[in-house]
């Protein structure tokens, strides 16, 4: 099976989540006192009691509110999550893992199996342990493909486990408890899609931690970052349109629209560093191209940063993760009229064959057009080129000075080194370039340089969850075929029966495999006399369990009985003791079998079903009978052309 995260070792990430989990515990603590005291003093009518618990509750309160700021900072440690190398990239935002409490299934589950299935609980007692140890390996998963892979088995797992143990019409009585990714307030339901909400988040979560530690600074991490956003983007995007009234804030629709839109918002960005990476520095149409995509970084931040503006979301999201969102607007604004600036005035004047496609590039460049003479001289004449320039190298001072004033706002952020080395970089880059190109002369007054018009070559994508990627085996086979075997389905209890073989076979016919079905019996015969009912399934012959036999395997089971007879077991489902035969046609065999019909009700055809007569088959202690011998004039002439009679 497999293993979670040592949940003792020391990293810097597991120590983070250490310190939440320890959060979590005494958030919950505070919120139960509350309860008890706002109880209490909705509940007493003495003023001297009043007054206490009304003191109390004030300390409650306090306290909550520094637990919620610590567990602020905690989610506002970006740092940890980011890669090591020495380059400098703009940290990206994580998420951290929700947290569960442990939950013991042992009793619940052997106690459903012993009432609905019949069996004996404590026989599957292995197969319930296993599955409380991939959930507890699940809450510590690794930052890598396994850590995914695990998280994503135990989600596969929980399809099986709500189809055994969990009816429409029942709860199994076991709460699930998880905390609030942000604000670390717990919830708890007894519906298991709780339960496979909170994995499916964990898992963008941790795909998120994936994102951020990749070094962003070479081709094959920024693709891996990518990937990574996308699939995050994927998993919030899912649980979204697939789960819904989820007990916490971070499950709520416009919780997951925010991630949904900052997860975008990364891939966004790191499409942007692809193309510094791509790009030759020197190439005029490569600058107006890495002057959209940043302009389309700025765009789609902004767009998230209006989400997280939102009264739903505002109180909810991290003040450092707005105040982020909000700086990198800015400095990709900033940025977009840098590269502008560049291609402006550090590239060639265009020969004539360059002219028309830069032209060509330049009119769509603009969200407005820039006063002044028209694209093709102002392309030509290096002072008009320089004129633009300084006005968009204005515009990218202002833009950087106003992410640094808003950087400069959050306490939080303030300590974060890499990005105030970043933002500082960049302004002192754009002071740099404009003291280059201003001139003393400079009689002009510089202008207004038009925003420019946002555009990818790159569009992020949401990658859904792969969930069939990782095969699992359901852990509770032994319980039968999940068509039959399931919480959905109820069942008279099971029946043995104990047949002689008669001088014209057993009397009945079986169709399918896993579980064979009787698909009719005889009347008078031997089956019919010992209690079998058209309906019924065999679980059991002479005691082997049949469960999972294939048609083949139980006719050669019904064949080696002997004189003694056989021990057949068999269950009847409630509301099924008479199978439907609409879909039956009757079709006319030219062989020497009489009349065979047509079965869609099972498309699996059995080993039994051969070409000769075979498909109606008596069993006596004759070993040979003529084909002639058929029995035509038994009551049902119709056997399907997967049945047999035995």
């Amino acid at each position: 099976s497999q293993q979670g995260c040592d949940p003792f070792a020391q990293t810097q990430r597991s120590k983070l989540q250490h310190r939440r989990a320890r959060i979590n515990q005494q958030i919950n603590k505070e919120m139960r006192m509350r309860a008890g005291a706002e109880n209490l003093f909705r509940a007493t009518s003495n003023h001297k009691v009043k007054e206490t618990v009304a003191l109390e509750l004030s300390y409650v309160n306090s306290n909550l509110q520094l637990l919620k700021e610590e567990l602020e900072e905690l989610n506002s440690s970006m740092d940890v999550y980011q890669n090591d190398s020495e380059s400098i990239s703009v940290p990206m935002i994580p998420l951290g893992l929700k947290e569960t409490k442990e939950l013991d299934l042992l009793v619940p589950l052997k106690d459903f199996i012993s009432e609905h299935y019949g069996e004996e609980g404590v026989l599957f007692e292995k197969e319930i342990k296993e599955f409380m140890e991939l959930r507890q390996a699940m809450r510590t998963p690794s930052r890598n493909e396994a850590g995914l892979e695990l998280l994503m088995e135990y989600y596969n797992q929980l399809y099986f486990l709500d189809s055994r143990f969990f009816p429409p019409t029942k709860t199994l009585g076991v709460f699930f408890h998880w905390y609030d990714s942000l604000t670390g307030v717990p919830s708890h339901q007894r519906a298991l899609a709780f339960e496979k909400g909170s994995v499916l988040f964990n898992l963008g979560a941790l795909h998120t931690q994936i994102g951020a530690r990749q070094d962003r600074a070479s081709l094959p991490g920024l693709n891996q970052a990518i990937d990574a956003f996308q699939k995050a983007a994927g998993a919030f995007n899912y649980l979204k349109e697939n789960f819904s009234n989820a007990p916490s804030l971070d499950m709520s629709a416009a919780s997951l629209t925010m991630l949904v839109r900052l997860m975008v918002a990364q891939v966004q960005e790191c499409v942007f560093e692809k193309m510094t990476l791509l790009r030759a520095q020197n190439d005029f149409l490569a600058r107006l191209q890495l002057a959209q995509e940043a302009a389309r970084v700025e765009d789609v931040y902004s767009l998230v940063h209006q989400t997280m503006s939102q009264p739903h979301v505002k109180d909810y999201v991290p003040f450092s993760w707005t105040t982020m969102v909000h700086v990198k607007s800015e400095h990709f604004k900033a940025l977009s009229h840098y590269f502008a600036a560049i291609a402006l005035c550090d590239c060639p004047i265009p020969s004539d064959a360059e002219l028309l496609e830069q032209e060509k590039a330049f009119l769509q460049f603009h969200i407005t057009m820039p006063e002044g003479p028209s694209l093709r001289v102002l392309l030509q004449d290096p002072e008009e080129r320089r004129k633009l320039g300084k006005a968009h190298l204005k515009k990218a001072i202002m833009k950087h000075e106003e992410a640094m004033r808003i950087h400069g706002l959050c306490k939080i952020l303030r300590k974060m080194d890499i990005l105030q080395e970043v933002l500082s970089f960049a302004h002192k880059r754009s002071l740099s370039k404009y003291s280059e190109i201003d001139h003393e002369e400079d009689f002009f007054e510089t202008g207004e340089a038009p925003d420019i018009h946002p555009k990818t070559h790159q569009k992020p994508e949401i990658k859904s969850p792969n969930f069939s990627q990782v095969k699992v085996t359901d852990l509770f086979h032994r319980l039968g075929p999940l068509s039959v075997f399931s919480a959905k389905n109820k069942w008279y209890p099971a029946r043995r029966v104990h047949l002689m073989r008669g001088e014209n076979g057993f009397g009945f016919t079986l169709r399918g495999d896993s579980p064979v079905l009787i698909a009719g019996v005889i009347p008078g015969g031997c089956a019919a006399e010992a209690g079998l009912k058209e309906g019924d399934y065999i679980i059991s012959v002479n005691g082997k369990d049949c469960k999972w036999s294939k048609h083949a395997e139980v006719v050669q089971l019904l064949k080696s009985t002997g004189k003694e007879g056989v021990d057949i077991g068999v269950i009847t489902l409630q509301g099924s003791e008479c199978p439907k035969t609409v879909d039956r046609k009757v079709a006319v065999m030219s062989s020497g079998s009489g009349m065979l019909k047509s079965n869609k009700e099972n498309s699996r055809k059995s080993l039994m079903n051969s070409k000769s007569a075979s498909t109606l088959l008596v069993w006596s202690k004759k070993s040979k009978r003529s084909k002639k011998s058929t029995y035509s004039g038994v009551p049902f002439t119709a056997v399907g052309d997967n049945e047999a009679m035995y």
